[in-house]
């Protein structure tokens, strides 16, 4: 939240007076968001030298979340295109309506329609599948 306050205030003379200014931050946090996200894809994960020796072998408690239906229900929405992925939590975890979403997100009603439709549709496929997305997990 912090960062994107800074950075709509150190941009405020990009900001068209003509759009809102909720859909203008909330651009911005999901900008930002996906920078995040690409950085640490990037980056991976570091690990000091002297806990390198505790990340060999299978913890049960990973083993164990992997196959909980939550685990793959996770891992199947954080496969999803970033486009659905962000559309699917506004309307189904935040709650907001298809209008409020298209609003927030400034982009048709339709669209919204489509991300969601398509974000289910993959959702329950690969759910049926056993959520395996063919995607490999970085060491956390």
């Amino acid at each position: 939240m912090q960062a994107t306050v800074e950075r709509a205030l150190t941009r405020s003379h990009l900001f068209d007076e003509t759009s809102r200014l909720d859909s203008w931050m909330y651009r911005i946090a999901q900008n930002l968001h996906i920078d995040r996200v690409r950085s640490l894809r990037r980056k991976g994960t570091s690990v000091d030298i002297e806990h390198a020796a505790e990340l060999t072998g299978d913890d049960g408690r990973t083993v164990t979340e992997a196959r909980s239906d939550l685990a793959a229900a996770q891992r199947v929405l954080q496969a999803l295109p970033e486009d659905q992925r962000a559309t699917f939590l506004l309307v189904v975890v935040e709650g907001l309506s298809y209008r409020e979403a298209a609003e927030v997100m400034d982009v048709q009603i339709g669209t919204v329609m489509s991300r969601i439709a398509r974000a289910r549709l993959r959702i329950a496929e690969e759910l049926a599948r056993g959520g395996q997305t063919g995607r490999k997990e970085t060491v956390q």
